[in-house]
């Protein structure tokens, strides 16, 4: 599987990218402030905000579980600049289906309810990412077993 670079067109089918360029911004707090404005569809209900701290996994990455969250998107942006990948499908089972992104440290996602994707893959060190997604009842995690694909990260 090849790692293309995260881009809003690539990543369409997935949910939203969540990046400052080409955004919609204003200036606010008497122009010391710029907002950058509808950056994702958040689609969660009621919303759960956390900080969520990931590390490294050994390399090559072995892909052996992908997740989706039926009731509700969710969002990860990570709180430092360094590149992280993010892995989706279409359907687990076929190995075809899946596409590895490169995202800046400066791009988040938004990934669209039931869209299976692998947990979170840091490339450096302790990284720290902003987490919106929902809570409440229900079950929002449903996870599938597949057969190991390699990621080789350069």
């Amino acid at each position: 599987m090849k790692i293309e670079p995260l881009t809003k067109a690539s990543f369409a089918p997935f949910g939203d990218v969540i990046e400052i360029d080409g955004a919609t911004h204003y200036p606010i707090n008497q122009g010391f402030a710029e907002r950058f404005n509808d950056l994702a569809r958040v689609d969660v209900g009621e919303v759960n905000i956390s900080i969520v701290s990931a590390n490294p996994r050994p390399k090559p990455i072995a892909l052996n579980l992908m997740e989706r969250h039926p009731l509700g998107s969710q969002i990860f942006y990570p709180l430092q600049d360094r590149p992280w990948l993010v892995v989706v499908c279409v359907e687990p089972q076929d190995a075809k289906s899946f596409r590895a992104f490169r995202a800046t440290g400066r791009q988040g996602i938004n990934y669209s309810r039931n869209t299976w994707h692998f947990p979170l893959l840091v490339l450096e060190g302790e990284s720290r990412f902003l987490v919106v997604d929902r809570k409440g009842p229900g079950t929002n995690l449903e996870e599938m077993w597949i057969d190991e694909i390699r990621l080789d990260v350069p």
